[in-house]
């Protein structure tokens, strides 16, 4: 089986400081990072008790029953057939 690695841009090694080398992989043994500069190598910790962060995108919607939607144009009217 061959791993797939996929390139981080923007980041950073934290040991030789090269942008743009790190590539994540994943395998059994758990996810990881790696410099193809410097060989540095590091196994990821998924913390599985941290919250993402609310935005307006995440929250979670409350209607407002007094909020009513405006029309512009009446509806057009059927016509009988």
């Amino acid at each position: 089986m061959q791993i797939k690695r996929r390139f981080i841009a923007g980041a950073v090694c934290p040991r030789c400081g090269e942008m743009d080398r790190i590539v994540m992989f994943q395998d059994e043994q758990g996810q990881f990072r790696e410099c193809v500069s410097c060989g540095f190598k590091e196994k990821m910790v998924v913390d599985e008790g941290v919250k993402e962060l609310e935005t307006r995108v995440t929250q979670e919607r409350k209607s407002d029953p007094e909020v009513q939607p405006i029309r512009f144009f009446p509806s057009p009217k059927k016509k009988s057939s």
